[in-house]
């Protein structure tokens, strides 16, 4: 039906940068908000980073000023550029989107990639 699929993951030092990428496929009729999430061992999974339809964006204020989210709603891709990366910015990183798959109503579906492990070194 649809699928998000996210790549770029890897390890990487600290200081180092890092950018996600996840596509949307499928019976998309268009993306409302799309965000990235992440989950630590023996954490719960978090909000990273959010970004509407209109380009509207939050973060989390751990990653505020070093990571920056996008979104190119034509090609229905989202970005993730991670810099000065820390060890606890280590985790599963997840995509996540709210989607419309029929022209028949205005009910949104939410989504989740399979995730994409970033680990950072000290």
């Amino acid at each position: 039906q649809v699928q998000l699929v996210e790549s770029g993951g890897g390890l990487v030092q600290a200081g180092e940068s890092l950018k996600l990428s996840c596509s949307a496929s499928g019976s998309i009729v268009s993306i409302y908000a799309m965000g990235w999430y992440r989950q630590a061992p023996g954490k719960q999974r978090e909000l990273v980073a959010a970004i509407s339809g209109r380009a509207g964006t939050n973060y989390a204020p751990s990653v505020e000023g070093r990571f920056t989210i996008s979104r190119d709603n034509a090609k229905n891709l989202m970005y993730l550029q991670m810099n000065s990366l820390k060890p606890e910015d280590t985790a599963v990183y997840y995509c996540n989107a709210e989607i419309y798959i029929s022209v028949y109503d205005e009910v949104r579906y939410e989504f989740w990639g399979q995730g994409t492990q970033v680990t950072v070194s000290s």
